[in-house]
């Protein structure tokens, strides 16, 4: 029944920028805090971006002054705005809940590949 949606990926060349899109279903979207993670090749699965049901945003490092994430609860979507994109930014994007031990199921999520 959970179902999450991510899109807005593609390929971009460094200094690009991109938007990404979170279309969640099947959920009580507007209480729960909502986050943006991130996966590259081999390595662990990163939080990016967390925005609460009021909100607030708080930001990896790595990605801090470059990348905004934003809610709009009527529609049932997350968004995440990446300017400034670097090679090191290449990974599957994903979307889920901000917080919590127990994950939403992991939808397929969207391709950003960084290159010139």
């Amino acid at each position: 029944q959970v179902q999450l949606v991510e899109s807005g990926g593609g390929l971009v060349q460094p200094g690009g920028s991109l938007r990404l899109s979170c279309a969640a279903s099947g959920i009580i979207f507007s209480i729960y805090a909502m986050a943006w993670y991130r996966q590259a090749p081999g390595k662990q699965r990163e939080l990016v971006a967390s925005i609460t049901r009021g909100g607030r945003t708080t930001y990896a490092d790595s990605v801090k002054g470059r990348f905004t994430i934003s809610r709009d609860d009527a529609k049932t979507t997350v968004l995440l705005q990446m300017n400034s994109l670097k090679p090191e930014d290449t990974a599957v994007y994903y979307c889920n809940k901000g917080g919590g031990a127990t994950m939403f199921p992991w939808g397929q999520g969207t391709q950003v590949t960084v290159s010139s």
